[in-house]
């Protein structure tokens, strides 16, 4: 049995208190836009492809075995999902509460996170699946309202110039239809754990994923650390990209060049060396559910 660490009333609200601070300016131009209906190509995917709005991101969770000691009242926590209070007044997570709805979810993403993090990062890829993501498909059609730096042509002959190596499901899908058969890898869902490695940007990226799939589970400074990679790795993921994203001050990571391949390269191996580190925490914030 493991003993919660009890942090007291002015420990515990101060680390709540940094936490929504830090969480109300990473999301502050967010929320400024929003405010103004405005779109945002870069930065909205933060929060639309991944679902978790600027408010749940400022929701403090202290992490599995850590009780709140009670102040003058009971922790916020105390009426939150999966906590529950003891009879000293203290707040924790309820272990075998989350364990038994969500146990087999948090076995699924420890093994996908170790699964990754134990491969080498395959670094060949130059971030290509963007442009097979638009390859032969008509102006006016893509995903995204901005123009490509090279026109559709000059898009086109960069991919089938290209070998494309693209890992990670979640971008293969979005591959047109002319692209699918030009990827010499065929990611399935079911095959996801076998074939995801830490070189991939989006596998990268959705370490914030999966530390909201962990939940609770999950100390909000570390979630927060991950929403922080995540975010810089999708702006590298645009810079890429074929669209032109000058609007928003970004200078193209022009991969079509040995120069903007070596520089694509650089930080892929950066992205997967602090994209493991990260994968390493979140197991370690699970460990209490999986070897409990």
């Amino acid at each position: 049995m493991r003993t919660a660490v009890l942090l007291p009333p002015a420990a515990w609200r101060a680390r709540a208190d940094a936490h929504a601070r830090r969480a109300d300016v990473l999301t502050a131009e967010h929320r400024a836009r929003r405010s103004r209906h405005e779109r945002h190509a870069v930065e909205d995917f933060l929060f639309e492809y991944y679902p978790a709005s600027p408010g749940q991101l400022r929701r403090w969770h202290p992490g599995a075995e850590v009780a709140l000691a009670p102040g003058d009242e009971p922790a916020p926590q105390a009426s939150w999902r999966w906590y529950r209070t003891d009879d000293d007044g203290a707040v924790t997570l309820d272990l075998d509460a989350f364990a038994t709805e969500r146990g087999e979810a948090v076995r699924f993403v420890v093994g996908l996170l170790t699964a990754t993090a134990s491969r080498p990062a395959a670094t060949g890829c130059f971030g290509l699946h963007e442009w097979a993501m638009v390859y032969r498909e008509p102006a006016g059609a893509h995903r995204h309202t901005l123009p490509l730096r090279l026109g559709e042509e000059g898009t086109d002959a960069v991919v089938e110039r290209h070998r494309i190596r693209c890992s990670h499901i979640d971008a293969f899908r979005f591959f047109t239809p002319d692209a699918l058969p030009l990827n010499t890898l065929q990611p399935t869902r079911e095959r996801q754990v076998a074939m995801e490695q830490p070189g991939c940007l989006h596998a990268a990226m959705d370490v914030y994923k999966w530390a909201l799939k962990l939940g609770p589970l999950v100390p909000g400074e570390l979630l927060l650390d991950c929403f922080e990679l995540a975010r810089e790795i999708r702006t590298t993921d645009m810079q890429a990209s074929p669209y032109d994203v000058s609007r928003f001050g970004l200078e193209p990571v022009a991969i079509e060049t040995p120069e903007g391949k070596a520089e694509y390269v650089c930080r892929q191996r950066d992205y997967a060396d602090r994209s493991n580190a990260l994968r390493g925490r979140l197991v370690e914030a699970a460990s209490a559910v999986v070897d409990g």
